[in-house]
């Protein structure tokens, strides 16, 4: 299976295209076997997905295209055994203070993250998510 994390700067966001962009990729995900989760912020959509690796293409290729994002950089990518968010087609983010603060993101903080602490980021949420 394959996962990948990206992160790319939202155009015209606001929580109306969120819920909408959750409940698609919830549709869409359950039917493609994909799951994963999305940190969003205003200035900032970071997200973790993972499936069979011909959808994971499919669905990255689509996202890179998509109006809503700009300046689209895939920070990891790598075939796994196993899933980080088995039961969720789309994780988001309720919790921001976990995760990378909005003046962190404005003074490049995912930048210069490693591709450890993304992942940290994302298996903390996961933890989270199950209790």
């Amino acid at each position: 299976m394959k996962q990948i994390i990206y992160h790319s700067r939202p155009f015209g966001f606001d929580e109306a295209m969120l819920s909408g962009i959750l409940l698609q990729a919830r549709r869409n995900n359950a039917r493609d076997g994909i799951t994963g989760a999305l940190i969003c912020r205003q200035e900032l959509y970071l997200q973790l997905l993972e499936g069979p690796e011909e959808a994971i293409d499919r669905l990255y290729a689509k996202i890179a295209q998509d109006d809503r994002h700009a300046d689209v950089q895939v920070a990891y990518v790598a075939i796994v055994e196993a899933r980080m968010f088995p039961d969720w087609e789309m994780l988001d983010d309720s919790m921001p203070g976990v995760t990378f603060s909005c003046e962190g993101i404005a003074s490049g903080a995912i930048e210069a993250a490693t591709v450890d602490e993304l992942r940290g980021v994302f298996a903390l949420l996961a933890e989270r998510a199950k209790g």
